[in-house]
């Protein structure tokens, strides 16, 4: 299927990320955007305390996602995966 390489959307993800990344460093987290794939579809990867909290899924549904598509409305999900 591919991904999605347009410099600019990857970059509007990515300073969307920068607005939510002090608050998982808070934590002790982080999260790094891998792709977005051909169905707009935001992959990330929780680091540090936040790929093992108990509490990532709602980060990612209520925060990131949030941010994330209201930066970038052509994204669909977003969805954490495994390192």
């Amino acid at each position: 299927m591919g991904t999605i390489k347009d410099p600019e959307l990857l970059q509007r993800i990515e300073d969307a990320l920068d607005q939510i990344r002090p608050f998982l460093e808070a934590d002790g987290g982080n999260i790094d955007l891998v792709e977005v794939s051909a169905d707009y579809i935001a992959k990330v990867r929780l680091l540090g305390a936040c790929s093992s909290c108990s509490m990532s899924v709602m980060t990612i549904k209520s925060g990131v996602e949030d941010a994330v598509k209201k930066a970038v409305p052509q994204i669909k999900s977003v969805e954490a995966i495994n390192n």
